[in-house]
């Protein structure tokens, strides 16, 4: 799969598109059968299968606080790059471009620039400025442009529907088995080994402790697993602010079992399976070291009778 960024660098096409539209944030179920309808309908047409997302979020743009991202935009590529789709374009969203009108987006982006033939998109898909495009202009728009347009119904998972919003609230509630339900995996943090104070060491528990880009970071103690290189390793993690040691700053790290070697300097990744716990202000270290060796207990246990 071919990553464009920027509309000014995507290549004047000779053949017609099909299109699938969307912020994909997450890659959650909903998007994945966006993607499946996206592969599918691309051999049946005979077109050229092309995603087109945004970066930033307009959420981050156009939100009075932002919003913070399931994925961070290399996450989301990688996620994308499974699937059997030719061509990911990555347009850039800004003021300028949330000004730009509904018909307009369609028109001089989707249909003229990317010729597309077809255009799929989730049934809550909205666009244009202040939001006022959504499937049914999409439908009217498509008769009088002559374009097909596959609107792709809502997953429902256990009573809810599947969205991006949803998953966000979950996983800064620390709900991380009904988030991973939806997101259909294991939630994933990732980032580079740095040196941290060694104090889980000196517990007898060592940590590899983390730097991140990603927007959500649940905190207390977790059953994880770690990613380092092509492998898998079980792991408890613990992420906050250590108040047994009075510290601030919120600390990410992760205990790997049965794992030894030198990780400074490397990039892991960081499952999120179940949580365990909230974090605990103990009255000493020793305190903390009987509540830790429980929390591997749980850890261990979870993994033995794992399916």
């Amino acid at each position: 799969m071919e990553v464009i960024h920027g509309l000014e660098k995507f290549p004047s096409l000779s053949d017609h598109s099909i299109v699938a539209i969307g912020n994909f944030d997450g890659i959650h179920l909903g998007h994945h059968k966006i993607l499946q309808c996206l592969e599918k309908k691309a051999k049946e047409y005979g077109l050229f299968s092309l995603v087109l997302t945004f970066f930033p979020h307009p959420g981050k743009i156009l939100g009075k606080n932002g919003i913070k991202m399931i994925q961070n935009l290399d996450q989301k590529i990688k996620k994308i790059k499974k699937y059997d789709i030719q061509t990911l374009l990555i347009l850039s969203f800004d003021e300028q471009f949330a000004s730009l009108a509904g018909q307009d987006f369609i028109q001089k982006i989707v249909l003229n620039t990317l010729k597309a033939a077809a255009v799929i998109v989730g049934e809550n898909f909205h666009f244009g400025k202040k939001r006022e495009g959504d499937v049914a202009l999409l439908h009217r728009l498509s008769s009088r442009f002559n374009f097909r347009i596959c609107s792709v119904p809502s997953v429902v998972k256990n009573g809810d529907i599947v969205s991006s919003s949803l998953i966000r609230s979950l996983l800064q509630e620390g709900k991380i088995k009904k988030a991973n339900r939806l997101l259909g995996r294991s939630y994933e943090i990732d980032g580079e080994v740095i040196k941290g104070k060694s104090r889980g060491k000196i517990l007898g528990f060592p940590t590899a402790n983390i730097e991140t880009e990603n927007d959500i970071i649940p905190q207390g103690v977790f059953i994880t697993q770690t990613r380092i290189g092509s492998k898998i390793f079980q792991s408890m993690s613990n992420i906050g602010k250590q108040p047994t040691f009075n510290q601030h700053d919120l600390n990410i790290e992760s205990h790997i079992i049965d794992f030894e070697g030198d990780l400074y300097g490397k990039r892991i990744g960081i499952y999120f399976l179940q949580k365990i716990r909230d974090e605990i202000k103990f009255s000493s270290p020793d305190e903390l070291t009987g509540q830790l060796e429980k929390d591997l207990e749980t850890t261990q246990f979870y993994f033995r009778t794992k399916p």
